[in-house]
């Protein structure tokens, strides 16, 4: 699949659920509204869609939600999906989740053939912890990783940098994340839905000033190391492991953009920051053949626009686009 501007398409994030146990104060509004049941495609469906792209050429997928792995009955799903790893049509499956279930399905995960994994966790306080997420507790994230650990998983820590929040941590965070192994990005909180109170320029920390305040402390090495994703890697020599940055308004990633999010509906995004979309559930279920199915993804890939529009600043308090994070897949 190759989109208007010549980027090859070959990385699938599929949102499995829009459902989530914790309700972070950059990506959900406190009282959600979640979809109807009946709106939601079946893992079955989320199966053949998935086998679908991989047939057209997807070779990393990753599946988020929401939470991934509250949703019911999810690893019969990744253990489904697991099969196009042994065929080698697929080179990798992965998952992000915010580590609330880990401990329960490390071992699992680890024998379908996830190999990586990535745990959104933004402060090492546990007070902070449940600030942020309003409803976690970090102590039940830590059981997770150190399952994750011992089931050889390796683990990418995602950090929200957070203005008046978890800014004075972020050298701790380094420096622990060197001491456990883990990789670890820092991400720029992105203009996407109604919080419900907060803005995001409340929130927005440029990640320039991020990295320029933690090259006061340590040494960065620059890296051409890629996992497929919008991250630009350095290695901090003082611990030895690699430390990322995702900049969608300072610095976007767009040009080497080479991923499309399918939603647990059904509904194709070509662009994190933009609406346009494309309807794949109706043609899912019009047909037990994939032909028009494979047409309807071929037609929007034809269409991904070549980046996104964010902005957030004093004039920009608008959420860029209406949908949350948790509804695209985070």
């Amino acid at each position: 699949m190759i989109d208007p501007f010549g980027r090859k398409i070959t990385y699938l994030r599929v949102s499995v659920t829009d459902r989530c146990d914790f309700r972070c104060v950059y990506c959900m509004a406190e009282d959600m509204t979640f979809l109807p049941k009946a709106e939601i495609l079946s893992l079955e469906e989320l199966d053949r869609l998935c086998t679908a792209f991989i047939r057209l050429g997807v070779r990393k997928l990753r599946l988020t939600g929401g939470e991934p792995l509250v949703r019911r009955n999810v690893m019969s799903l990744v253990r489904a999906l697991g099969r196009h790893l042994g065929t080698g049509a697929l080179d990798e499956l992965t998952l992000t989740t915010n580590g609330s279930q880990l401990a329960k399905y490390a071992d699992e995960l680890a024998e379908i053939g996830v190999r990586r994994i990535n745990v959104s966790l933004d402060t090492l306080d546990p007070g902070k912890f449940t600030a942020i997420t309003r409803w976690g507790k970090l102590d039940k994230v830590m059981e997770g990783l150190a399952a994750a650990k011992r089931a050889g998983l390796a683990i990418k820590i995602n950090v929200v940098a957070l203005k008046g929040v978890n800014d004075d941590e972020f050298d701790r965070l380094v420096a622990w994340a060197g001491d456990e192994g883990y990789d670890l990005v820092f991400i720029e909180v992105m203009p996407m839905g109604e919080l419900g109170g907060e803005t995001r320029v409340e929130q927005y920390l440029p990640l320039s000033l991020v990295r320029g305040r933690l090259q006061r402390r340590w040494t960065f090495d620059e890296t051409d190391y890629q996992t497929g994703g919008p991250a630009r890697y350095v290695t901090v020599r003082e611990t030895g492991h690699r430390l990322g940055f995702i900049t969608p308004l300072t610095h976007n990633f767009c040009e080497s953009c080479n991923r499309v999010r399918l939603t647990c509906t059904g509904t194709l995004y070509m662009c994190l920051g933009q609406e346009d979309a494309a309807d794949l559930r109706a043609p899912l279920r019009r047909s037990d053949d994939d032909a028009e199915l494979i047409a309807a993804i071929k037609a929007a890939i034809a269409r991904k626009p070549k980046g996104h529009d964010f902005v957030i600043d004093r004039r920009h308090v608008r959420p860029a686009v209406s949908r949350h994070m948790s509804v695209t897949g985070g």
